[in-house]
């Protein structure tokens, strides 16, 4: 019986990297299933469609207006025809062709319901992020693993449990953690799998940086309540994660190349993620520290 795995992937003007993203999936070795490939655009004013056109894939339209993280995952869902859904970002690509087998794989013999493979910078993303996605992200897997973190970037998910577990719409952002939390409060593992992995481009204005850690943080508000962050975690996340980020570069040569770079990153994290989530209940000192705190020197 043919297996079918549906790769949804989400675009906004997603022209720069969509192409290569699309001729890797194309490459992939998928033994003996099959991919369909499904864009969700939210109104794309680049190329992006043309390009979506050019590899024959499924292409279903959202209003900008109605748009939130959740719902075009819904509607990408919804519009699968396969049994196995696969999340990628249009700005990431695969780091080689064993890539959508080892991310679905563990779905049809293992028991995990979800899965997400590992995450390393691309040549646009910034440094302290290249070492957040090391922190996060990291060489071994672990299937079944404890917690909830997860991330749609790159991931996978069997289409029956979503059917029960529909994306939240309503989130500006973190759908897949608020996804994750359900599913290990219901007793069903999810999985990394390191060997799933992709580079994760991200070019982005510092604005939009801030941007992106405030939804997130309002978006933690929903998932994890007791959390808060202060303006005295702000001072002190930021100025230990420009001092452990800048001890990084010193041991390989590039700090004054990056320390400005540095500065910028994690000024923007900390004050969005302050800012998106300042106001709301305390958070123990344990999960303070898993969520804010910088990854120490490697």
């Amino acid at each position: 019986m043919s297996i079918l795995a549906s790769i949804i992937i989400r675009t906004y003007n997603e022209q720069r990297y969509l192409e290569e993203l699309l001729q890797m999936i194309h490459s992939q070795i998928i033994d003996d299933f099959q991919n369909e490939v499904i864009i969700v655009d939210s109104g794309s004013n680049d190329n992006t469609i043309e390009i979506a056109e050019k590899f024959s894939c499924r292409i279903v339209h959202i209003d900008k207006s109605e748009f939130s993280f959740g719902r075009s995952l819904n509607v990408g869902c919804a519009a699968a025809t396969g049994d196995y859904l696969v999340f990628i970002s249009g700005h990431c690509i695969p780091t080689s062709k064993f890539w959508l087998l080892n991310l679905v794989k563990p779905l049809i013999t293992d028991s995990v319901v979800l899965t997400y493979g590992r995450q390393l910078g691309g040549n646009s993303s910034k440094y302290s992020e290249k070492l957040l996605f090391e922190k996060f992200y990291p060489s071994t897997s672990k299937n079944p693993q404890t917690g909830f973190f997860c991330n749609n970037a790159n991931s996978a998910l069997l289409k029956n449990i979503w059917k029960s577990y529909l994306f939240n719409e309503s989130l500006t952002g973190l759908e897949d953690m608020y996804l994750g939390k359900q599913l290990i409060s219901a007793g069903m593992p999810i999985a990394y799998i390191a060997e799933a992995a992709v580079y994760h481009h991200h070019d982005e204005s510092w604005q939009t940086i801030r941007r992106r850690y405030e939804r997130e943080a309002i978006a933690l508000q929903e998932i994890m309540p007791e959390v808060q962050i202060n303006i005295i975690d702000f001072t002190r996340y930021l100025l230990t994660a420009i001092y452990f980020d800048s001890l990084n570069a010193m041991r390989e040569k590039i700090f004054f190349h990056k320390f400005t770079e540095i500065f910028m990153f994690r000024l923007m994290q900390f004050w969005g993620s302050y800012y998106g989530n300042h106001e709301h209940r305390k958070l123990s000192t344990q999960l303070k520290e898993i969520y804010f705190y910088p990854r120490k020197l490697h």
